[in-house]
């Protein structure tokens, strides 16, 4: 058996079950929604440390000689959770680095947008706007008469030079909550009750989204 000194691992404590399952609703709430949402840093900051924490405490029982066939079945379990945090962490930052490079000129060129990314994506975002435009200026715009090299161009009937989020996208939104009416576009309202499930134009519930009041599915 392990001396009393060793490291014990235990289940996750109901907070930090709480902080897991608030990651996978923002998960899924970025995969759904055709907008980038506002980051979660201070909740990522802390999945992460539990995770080093874990971590840590399995290789000191791993590297233990004394550990019982318990310890090393709760290794195992362990192990499995570490790998599931982490496999959503990486989705969940891929989805926003998708988005990032996807509307990189628009985020940058709108100051409202910068509260949403921490300051390394933003970072991201200007500067690979950046790259895109010298890109395009070096091997199109250049090449065309002056009047036609501009990137804020904006032709009737023609897609934007600066890729936005599409807010009349179709969602499907759970309501977490009894929800107060939203406008659909026909002009009709529509109130959700606590577990209702709704296919809507993104914009319609945007803000409920914001508030917490639903989430994507």
């Amino acid at each position: 058996m392990p001396d009393a000194g060793a490291p014990h691992i235990l289940p996750q404590d109901a907070a930090e079950e709480t902080s897991y399952q608030q990651l996978m609703k923002h998960w899924m709430n970025e995969r759904h929604a055709p907008d980038i949402l506002p980051g979660q840093e201070v909740l990522l900051g802390k999945l992460l440390d539990h995770v080093r924490k874990q971590s840590d405490d399995v290789q000191l029982l791993r590297a233990d000689p004394d550990s019982s066939e318990e310890e090393h079945f709760r290794i195992m379990l362990v192990q499995t959770e570490i790998e599931r945090v982490k496999f959503v962490v990486r989705s969940y930052i891929r989805t926003r680095l998708h988005k990032i490079e996807k509307f990189a000129r628009f985020i940058a060129a709108t100051p409202e947008m910068h509260e949403r990314l921490s300051k390394a994506e933003l970072e991201h975002a200007k500067r690979y706007a950046r790259l895109v435009e010298y890109h395009f200026n070096q091997t199109v715009l250049q090449s065309l008469p002056e009047e036609q090299r501009s990137l804020e161009d904006n032709v009737p009937f023609m897609p934007s030079m600066i890729p936005q989020p599409d807010k009349l996208r179709p969602v499907f939104v759970h309501a977490r909550q009894a929800c107060a009416p939203v406008r659909l576009p026909d002009g009709s309202a529509l109130t959700m009750q606590k577990g209702q499930i709704s296919l809507t134009p993104y914009y319609v519930i945007e803000q409920l989204l914001l508030r917490n009041e639903v989430e994507l599915v």
